[in-house]
C-alpha cells in the first residue's frame, strides 16, 4: 500500500493566501449550504402527515427520512475522498446542483405529470428524497473541510462551533418552518424553499470561491467506493428495519443484510490495503488521534441521536407535548448545543489546546445524562428543560472540536477523506446507537408497562381491578395491541372532562331519549372499545329513554288486560292472572275477579276503570325506579371505565418515564467510552500564528 507523505507539487495554503472578505463570502456561501442539509432532515417530520395524507402512502412513511438516511451516509467518505482528488469547490456545487435538483423534485412528487412513475406519488417522493440525499452528502462531508482549507489551524475551532450552531439552529428552524409552510402554503414549498438559498448559495461558491484543491494527482478508487456502499446501505437498511419492527433481528431478511455487509467490509479493507489511493486511507488508523477520534465520534453520535429522539419522545408520551411541538419542545437542548459549539470553539482558539475541552464537553454531557435518567413521570417542564440545556452544552463542544482535531493530526492533503470519514463513524454511530435503543424501549415499554398495569390493578377493586390485571397478563403473554408510541397521550384532565361528558349524555339519553345525546354516547370512543353486548346495552336506549319504555310497557299491560276481561270469559282473565310477567298487585286483582262480573258491561267497565287507576299509579313509581337503576347500572360503568383509562394512563405515563431514564442510564457508558477514547487521544497543541504575521495577497487564482 502506498500513501501520500510528500506534499503534492503545487499545492497551494489558502489559509495564507486568500484575505479574510474573501474567506467570509466563501464561509457564508457555505454556511448557507450546509444549513440546507441541516434543515432537511427536520423541516420534512412536521409535513410528513400531510403528504402521506395526500399522496395515499402510510406504508411508505418512514422510507422518506429512511432514503435520505442511507444515501447522504454511505456517499460521504467518498465525497471526502474526491474532493481531496478534485477539489472542494467542484465537488460542493455538483453536491449543491443535485441537492437542488432532489429538492425541486420532491416538491413535483404526485403530480399528474409524473403519472404513475415509479409506482405513484409516495415511491416518488421516496426515491428523490434518495437523490437529495446524495446532494446533502457533499454538503455535509466538504462544508467542514473547507473550514481547514480557509483557516489556520489557530482560527478553525471559532468557525467550526459557527458550523455546529448551524446545525443546532436547523433543529428549531426546521419544525417551525416545515409546520407554517404545510399549514398556510403547500407542503410542496416544504422543498420548494430549498431552491432560492441553494441558488444564492451556489452563487457565492461560484464567484468568489477558488478551487480549494490538495494538489494531489491519484486514480479515484472506485471499487472501494462501490465496497464502501455496499457495506454502509445494506448496515443501515438492517439496522432501520430491525428497530422499526419491519423485520425480526432473526430473520433471513435482516440476517442477509448483515453478512452482506460483513462480507463488503472485508472486501473493503482487502482492496483499501493495496489501492494508491484509496478511499479511505488504513494508515490514518495509524493515527491515534484518528483512529481514537473516530472511535469518541462514533459513541457521541449513538448519545447525540439517541438523546434528541428519546428526549422528544419523553415529551410526547410523559409531557403530553403534541408530536409537532416536541421538535420545538427540545429547543433548549439546542440553545445549550450552540452555546457549547460556538463558546468551545472560541476558548480553544484562545487556548491554544482542544483536548481539555472536550474532556469537559463529555463530563458535562455524562452529567446531563445523569440528571436526564433521573426523569420520572411527575418531573416539571422546568426541570426537564434544565436537564436539556445541560445535556446540550455537554455534547456541543463535540461538534466543532473532534473535527479541528482530525484535521490537525492528518496532512493537509488528507483533510478531505480524514474530514469526512470522521463524519461517516458519527452517522454510522447515530444509526447504530439509534437502533440500539430502540431495542431497548421496546423491550423496557412492554416490561414496564405489564409492571405498572399490575400495580395500578393492586391499587384497585372490583372490575377495575379485573380489568387492569388482565391487560398487564396480556402484555406480558405478547397479546396485547401496541399503539402509536408517537400519538400525544390523554391527559388526566382531559379524560376526566370526557368522561364528565359522557355522564350527561347517558343521563339525557336514558331519562328524555334524547337523540343528539345518544348519538354522542354512541360516538364516545370510550363505548365504542367495550364488549358488544355491553355497547348494545349502553346504547340501545330506545327512544323517550326509560320513562317512555315503562309508559309503553304498562299500556301494553293494560291493553292485554283490557282485553281478557272485555271478553267475558272467566278462563281467560284467570290464566292472565297467572302470568309472571305481570305485576303481583295486578294478578291478585285479576284473580279476585267473580266470574259472574265478567258478564255485565257495566261491571267490565268499573273492573277496568279500577285497573286502569291502579295501573296509572303504579307506572310513575316503576318509571322513577327503572331510571334509576338503569342510570344506575350506566353510570357504573362509566365511572369503571373513567377509573381504568385514568389508571391506564397512568401505567403508561410511569412506564413510558421509567424505560427512557434507563435509555440515559445506558447514554452514561456510552459518554464514557467516549470520554475514554478522547482520553487516549494526543493532546496536541494547536500551532499559533507568529506574532506579526499577516495573511499574504490572495493567490492569483481568485
Amino acid at each position: 500500500m502506498s500513501a501520500h507523505t510528500a506534499e503534492p507539487e503545487g499545492r497551494i495554503d489558502y489559509a495564507k493566501t486568500l484575505d479574510m472578505p474573501t474567506k467570509r463570502l466563501i464561509l457564508f456561501g457555505v454556511l448557507l449550504g450546509l444549513f440546507l442539509s441541516a434543515l432537511d432532515q427536520t423541516i420534512v417530520s412536521t409535513a410528513l402527515p400531510r403528504i402521506t395524507q395526500e399522496l395515499d402512502g402510510l406504508s411508505l412513511y418512514s422510507w422518506v427520512t429512511t432514503a435520505y438516511l442511507l444515501t447522504n451516509t454511505a456517499l460521504v467518505p467518498i465525497y471526502g475522498k474526491l474532493s481531496d482528488l478534485y477539489g472542494r469547490k467542484p465537488i460542493l456545487m455538483i453536491g449543491i446542483v443535485i441537492f437542488l435538483i432532489g429538492s425541486a423534485l420532491c416538491g413535483l412528487a404526485g403530480e399528474p405529470f409524473l403519472g404513475n412513475l415509479f409506482g405513484g406519488g409516495m415511491m416518488q417522493l421516496v426515491v428523490f428524497r434518495g437523490l437529495q440525499g446524495v446532494g446533502a452528502a457533499a454538503l455535509g462531508s466538504v462544508a467542514f473541510a473547507i473550514i481547514a482549507d480557509l483557516f489556520e489551524p489557530v482560527d478553525r475551532p471559532r468557525y467550526q462551533g459557527l458550523f455546529g450552531a448551524v446545525f443546532g439552529l436547523s433543529s428549531v428552524i426546521g419544525p417551525l418552518l416545515g409546520g407554517f409552510l404545510t399549514d398556510q402554503v403547500s407542503w410542496r414549498w416544504v422543498f420548494y424553499v430549498n431552491l432560492p438559498i441553494g441558488l444564492i448559495a451556489l452563487a457565492f461558491i461560484a464567484s468568489k470561491m477558488p478551487r480549494l484543491a490538495s494538489g494531489l494527482k491519484a486514480r479515484v478508487d472506485w471499487l472501494g467506493a462501490f465496497l464502501i456502499l455496499v457495506f454502509a446501505v445494506p448496515l443501515l437498511l438492517a439496522l432501520t428495519w430491525g428497530a422499526d419492527g419491519n423485520y425480526a433481528w432473526g430473520s433471513p431478511e435482516i440476517l442477509g443484510l448483515f453478512g452482506l455487509s460483513a462480507v463488503s467490509l472485508i472486501a473493503f479493507l482487502f482492496v483499501e490495503s493495496r489501492h494508491e489511493s484509496p478511499i479511505l486511507p488504513l494508515t490514518l488508523f495509524r493515527n491515534p488521534t484518528f483512529a481514537w477520534g473516530a472511535l469518541a465520534r462514533f459513541m457521541i453520535g449513538a448519545g447525540f441521536l439517541g438523546a434528541i429522539l428519546f428526549l422528544s419522545l419523553y415529551l410526547v408520551q410523559v409531557q403530553g407535548v403534541s408530536a409537532t411541538a416536541a421538535g420545538t419542545a427540545t429547543i433548549p437542548l439546542t440553545v445549550g448545543l450552540i452555546i457549547g459549539a460556538i463558546g468551545s470553539g472560541q476558548i480553544a482558539s484562545r487556548m491554544g489546546r482542544y483536548k481539555p475541552l472536550m474532556l469537559i464537553g463529555l463530563i458535562t454531557a455524562g452529567l446531563g445524562f445523569f440528571a436526564l435518567s433521573t426523569l420520572n413521570a411527575d418531573s416539571s417542564y422546568t426541570s426537564v428543560v434544565i436537564r436539556m440545556v445541560l445535556l446540550g452544552l455537554g455534547l456541543g463542544p463535540a461538534l466543532p472540536l473532534y473535527t479541528t482535531a482530525l484535521q490537525l493530526a492528518v496532512k493537509p492533503w488528507e483533510i478531505g477523506v480524514a474530514t469526512s470519514a470522521g463524519q461517516f463513524f458519527q452517522q454510522m454511530g447515530s444509526t447504530i446507537g439509534t437502533a440500539i435503543f430502540g431495542a431497548i424501549l421496546t423491550a423496557g415499554v412492554s416490561s414496564n408497562l405489564a409492571t405498572q398495569f399490575a400495580a395500578q390493578a393492586a391499587s384497585n377493586q372490583g372490575t377495575v381491578a379485573t380489568t387492569l390485571q388482565k391487560i398487564s397478563d396480556d402484555i406480558r403473554s405478547g397479546n396485547a395491541p401496541t399503539g402509536d408510541r408517537n400519538a400525544t397521550p390523554e391527559n388526566p384532565e382531559d379524560v376526566k372532562v370526557r368522561f364528565a361528558t359522557l355522564r350527561e349524555n347517558i343521563t339525557k339519553a336514558i331519562q328524555t331519549g334524547d337523540q343528539q345525546a345518544l348519538t354522542a354516547v354512541k360516538n364516545d370512543p370510550f363505548i365504542k372499545s367495550l364488549p358488544e353486548d355491553a355497547r348494545k346495552q349502553l346504547t340501545g336506549i330506545p327512544a323517550g329513554g326509560v320513562p317512555a319504555q315503562v309508559k309503553a310497557s304498562f299500556a301494553q299491560t293494560y291493553a292485554t288486560v283490557e282485553q281478557a276481561v272485555n271478553s267475558g270469559d272467566a278462563a281467560q282473565v284467570q290464566a292472565l292472572a297467572a302470568n309472571p310477567q305481570l305485576p303481583q298487585a295486578l294478578r291478585d286483582n285479576l284473580a279476585k275477579i267473580p266470574a259472574p262480573a265478567l258478564a255485565s258491561p257495566q261491571a267490565r267497565a268499573q273492573i277496568l276503570a279500577g285497573i286502569k287507576q291502579g295501573l296509572d299509579q303504579g307506572e310513575a313509581q316503576a318509571e322513577q325506579q327503572a331510571t334509576e337503576q338503569a342510570l344506575s347500572g350506566a353510570l357504573s360503568g362509566v365511572n369503571d371505565g373513567e377509573k381504568i383509562t385514568l389508571a391506564s394512563a397512568r401505567a403508561a405515563k410511569v412506564a413510558f418515564a421509567d424505560t427512557i431514564s434507563s435509555i440515559y442510564r445506558y447514554s452514561i457508558i456510552v459518554a464514557a467510552l467516549a470520554f475514554l477514547a478522547t482520553l487516549m487521544m494526543p493532546n496536541l497543541e494547536i500551532p499559533r500564528r507568529a506574532k506579526g504575521e499577516r495573511a499574504q495577497p490572495a493567490h492569483v487564482e481568485i
